[in-house]
């Protein structure tokens, strides 16, 4: 399996707090790797990281074999790495359908603004934009919806709204930061079977999850994180039966 995402002794520091140390692992093409650990044990400083929210202390990050440790946040996305948030992060006053066509226009090869006035576009770009729009909002079901406000419609099809964007951007990788906070479990269900279909179109998934029943349904690798280290890595049959990860997480009683 080649390898979308590589990460390779990464570590960031604040100050004299090491938030994670020394962590590899990697995620290859059409493969879902869930990323779990107790609360400060570095999940959301890896995504922020990888995300290039935050700069790396030391390590390297390879996306398809290039590195992007120095790349620029809105760059990683052109290149094919892109993330959601644990918060909605959306425009309440846009349909559905404009609010995943702003992720598909990091794809265009114009400049955006000059597009909008008819200047510098490439040929066939805006019937490609509305393709991947179309794709995006039919892989996470929300084409019945796509003309509601964003503003209207539920918090968990605003979560899936936010992948839906994401995968707009015909990403390579994506990084889905607690995707199912708040959701119940019939919501959690239709995520669960949305990040199956993501896979299965050949697109590799970074999960972070508290949820252990999703994670362990969606998730083919698990890399478990403590203070800022892995501590274990395998199939969830595997983690699930690792005792340092029973101690540091889940709980005797897993």
């Amino acid at each position: 399996m080649s390898e979308v995402l590589e990460v390779k002794g990464l570590s960031k520091s604040f100050g004299g707090v090491q938030a994670i140390r020394d962590l590899s692992f990697t995620v290859g093409h059409g493969e879902v790797v869930g990323l779990i650990g107790p609360n400060g044990s570095g999940k959301s400083t890896t995504v922020n990281t990888l995300a290039g929210t935050l700069r790396v202390t030391s390590g390297e990050i390879l996306l398809a074999g290039g590195h992007i440790q120095n790349v620029p946040e809105y760059e990683r996305v052109e290149l094919g790495l892109t993330r959601t948030f644990q918060t909605a992060s959306l425009f309440a006053d846009f349909t559905v359908r404009e609010q995943v066509a702003l992720g598909a226009e990091s794809t265009r090869r114009s400049a955006p603004v000059l597009s909008i006035f008819g200047f510098g576009r490439h040929a066939g770009e805006d019937e490609a934009v509305q393709s991947q729009v179309e794709d995006a909002l039919e892989l996470t079901g929300l084409l019945p919806i796509a003309e509601k406000q964003v503003g209207t419609i539920s918090s968990a099809e605003q979560r899936f709204l936010m992948i839906a964007t994401a995968l707009a951007s015909n990403p390579k990788i994506i990084l889905l930061d607690e995707p199912a906070a708040g959701m119940i479990s019939h919501e959690r269900k239709t995520l669960t079977d949305m990040i199956k279909r993501v896979r299965d179109r050949g697109i590799s998934v970074l999960v972070i999850e508290h949820h252990m029943a999703l994670i362990m349904e969606v998730s083919d690798r698990i890399v478990v994180l403590n203070f800022g280290q892995k501590i274990a890595e395998g199939t969830p049959l595997e983690i699930r039966e690792n005792k340092a990860v029973i101690d540091a997480y889940l709980g005797e009683t897993a």
